[in-house]
């Protein structure tokens, strides 16, 4: 007798939670939503270990993906190799095959560095993110937010790519 194991592709990805730690973000992906938030501070000591299963649940969500996905980085600070992480993210989300479908990232920023920043400054910070998705095979659109001390959203502008 012969058995052959098929995947089953209409089993329903689960969302998944990380609480946050003093060195790891709250890291809140939910495929019914399209939502994905990152929020806090991440300076792991291991970024691979935390963001490998993040990555690996992104790159399942891109087959079966929601019309509009957006990412929120609400990061108060990264350290370079959780950059990379976010990075990867950014590149597989942006490399989801339908074109109907839009990608939304959305940064935030303290009010004063919203406030104070130029159109030149502007560019140089988002830069690495424009740079990494040149041919974007979504639509792709940034947010910008600045925030009070408390996270209240008190500006907002778009950028569209």
């Amino acid at each position: 007798m012969f058995i052959k194991m098929v995947k089953d592709t209409n089993v329903e990805l689960k969302s998944l939670y990380i609480e946050s730690t003093a060195k790891t973000p709250q890291i809140d992906l939910n495929n019914l939503t399209g939502d994905l938030i990152l929020s806090g501070r991440s300076i792991p000591e291991n970024a691979g270990k935390l963001y490998e299963g993040v990555l690996k649940w992104i790159n399942e969500y891109i087959t079966n993906p929601r019309l509009t996905t957006n990412l929120r980085l609400n990061l108060e600070y990264f350290n370079t190799s959780s950059s990379i992480w976010i990075a990867k993210i950014v590149k597989a989300l942006c490399s989801i095959k339908d074109r109907e479908n839009t990608v939304i990232i959305h940064l935030y920023f303290s009010i004063e560095d919203f406030d104070n920043m130029d159109v030149e400054e502007l560019k140089d910070e988002l830069h690495p993110i424009i740079h990494l998705v040149e041919t974007p095979t979504v639509s792709l659109g940034i947010k910008l937010y600045g925030t009070d001390d408390k996270g209240k959203i008190l500006k907002e502008s778009m950028v569209l790519i």
